[in-house]
């Protein structure tokens, strides 16, 4: 016997990053477990790998989660999880009076990655020579989450070099795709102090779901505001 299937609602947004358009729908209960077995393990990897395999059900395969900015795969997943579990999350915040937690309501919807401030991919780094760069990806970010401090440190250098798409002088355009791994590392550690910091700037302060929550504590009643940051502050 043949049971009916059922339909589910499908919405469209916009990639933070590009502004391309896309298409999702809800994630359903056989994803929703899934998503909650790999949060329950708390190995960044699982949960990454979970949320990943999410939008590319939910987004019909259109959406690669591989070729995203990282700050992309957030965003789409707080809109499927808008829409699955419901707009409205409650969130720990802590007073910056007495450091206690106030629980407090966010709509979802109101969340969005301000790419107005992002830092501009074109960076100069002399009269004549200059890099391209791109955004990481989730893979980069998870890479180093349950890595020792000294560990991240070396790894963030992994990241610099990698999201390096091109190298241009005052001659042609390089793209680092068709150099080797050492020529790339060659070429930052030719970098003086000054110029490395125009990278690490970038990744630094790329683009971040946020939002900013204006709460009054339930303790001391101290009047607060705090932006959160992060995928993980909403869920």
């Amino acid at each position: 016997m043949s049971l009916p299937k059922l339909e589910s609602p499908k919405y469209e947004a916009k990639l933070p990053s590009t502004g391309k358009k896309f298409m999702y729908r809800p994630y359903l209960v056989k994803e929703e477990k899934i998503l909650m077995l790999a949060m329950e393990s708390g190995e960044t990897k699982q949960i990454m790998q979970a949320v990943k395999d999410a939008i590319t059900s939910c987004t019909f395969g259109k959406v690669n989660p591989d070729d995203i900015a990282v700050f992309d795969l957030e965003y789409i997943f707080m809109k499927l999880r808008s829409k699955s579990v419901g707009e409205v999350s409650k969130v720990n915040v802590t007073c910056e009076k007495c450091e206690k937690k106030t629980t407090v309501e966010v709509n979802l919807e109101e969340i969005d990655v301000d790419m107005k401030e992002a830092p501009a991919t074109k960076i100069k780094l002399t009269d004549k020579i200059g890099v391209i760069m791109r955004w990481p990806k989730v893979d980069m970010i998870a890479e180093i989450a349950d890595k020792t401090p000294e560990q991240q440190k070396e790894a963030a250098f992994d990241i610099i070099t990698e999201c390096i798409e091109s190298i241009y002088d005052d001659k042609k355009v390089y793209p680092t795709s068709e150099s080797t791994k050492e020529e790339r590392l060659e070429f930052i550690e030719s970098l003086n102090q000054t110029q490395f910091k125009l990278l690490q700037n970038f990744i630094e302060n790329m683009p971040k779901l946020e939002h900013k929550i204006d709460f009054a504590c339930e303790h001391c009643k101290a009047e607060n505001s705090v932006t959160v940051k992060g995928l993980k502050n909403f869920f």
